[in-house]
């Protein structure tokens, strides 16, 4: 699948997605000046939406897409946006989507504060929705996605080269945003936990692989994606390719890789070097091949709901997670 059937899906929830991005809009409104010309520069490049499109295919697959629903789609894409603004302050990124990031342009103090207003903002629009459920989500949320975090840094600090590891860090930082997604879109609805257990499931699967794509593109060599080759082993994050290849390639090459590894800062030389063991020793195709497994295991667990186009939708959108190229 390619970006095109995403734009389809976008297209297919233009109506709701207008008036969702209306919903951000008006809740980030202030009369402030300075804090208004942030905002409004920032909210001109929107990303895919992905997360928020997941928000509202769960609530159509429920066949009930209400103003509750669109509240809590705002709420989740304004907490998602407050991590990437505090994220790029914390990474020290200049741009983002092509722009600059509110670090770069305004300096990080101002960038800290309008993230929290972010997360204050999507508080606010939880409470609009009258469901104690989603407001529990969101703030389970905020609590998963700092754990997530937490937890890549002493997996960098402790030199973890497991899966298990990896896996449980992807769960916390990633697939719990994704499973928070469709239970504020299912609840929203007005769907109970056990109708919407195969769609929780579906959607950690989803947010396994969004990660596992993410962490591929650190081995592709392609700056248009947003962030530069071997930024990930910069940090200290070793993620699925290359965790495969060290525990598979040949043990005297393996043993000089995470020796490597354990060293406190890598030259590019070496960030090259580590690159080119991951892809020579089949780790890019192991991911690939750990990804369709999931999707398998996703597109079973959708069989629970009744053919519609919003389940077609969700069949789509896993293919685009793990064919897109940015």
């Amino acid at each position: 699948m390619n970006m095109d059937q995403l734009t389809a899906i976008q297209h297919r929830l233009n109506k709701e997605l207008a008036e969702m991005n209306d919903i951000i809009r008006q809740a980030l409104y202030t009369p402030n000046e300075l804090m208004n010309r942030v905002v409004s520069s920032y909210l001109l490049s929107k990303g895919k939406q992905v997360r928020p499109i997941m928000v509202i295919l769960s609530a159509g697959i429920f066949g009930n897409v209400n103003t509750h629903v669109l509240h809590a789609g705002a709420a989740l894409e304004m907490l998602h946006n407050a991590s990437l603004i505090h994220d790029d302050v914390v990474d020290e990124t200049m741009l983002r989507r092509g722009r600059e990031t509110i670090n770069s342009e305004w300096g990080n103090h101002i960038a800290v504060l309008v993230g929290d207003y972010f997360v204050s903002n999507a508080l606010a629009a939880g409470i609009r929705t009258n469901n104690i459920s989603i407001i529990s989500a969101l703030s389970d949320l905020g609590k998963e996605l700092s754990l997530g975090e937490i937890d890549q840094i002493c997996n960098a600090r402790e030199h973890h080269f497991d899966e298990g590891s990896y896996f449980s860090m992807i769960r916390q930082k990633t697939a719990s945003l994704f499973i928070n997604c469709v239970k504020m879109g299912a609840e929203a609805a007005g769907a109970k936990p056990a109708e919407y257990e195969p769609l929780r499931k579906y959607a950690e699967l989803f947010g396994l692989c969004f990660q596992i794509k993410d962490d591929i593109f650190d081995y592709s060599g392609d700056n248009s994606i947003g962030k530069p080759t071997g930024n990930d082993l910069r940090e200290g994050k070793v993620t699925l390719p290359l965790l495969y290849a060290l525990n598979n390639a040949p043990a005297e090459e393996s043993r000089h890789m995470k020796e490597l590894l354990e060293s406190d800062s890598l030259s590019n030389a070496q960030i090259a070097l580590l690159i080119d063991f991951a892809k020579r020793n089949g780790g890019i195709e192991y991911a690939y091949s750990r990804m369709r497994e999931m999707q398998k295991e996703a597109l079973r667990l959708l069989d629970a709901y009744p053919d519609s186009d919003w389940k077609q939708s969700f069949i789509d959108i896993f293919d685009f997670v793990i064919s897109r190229d940015k």
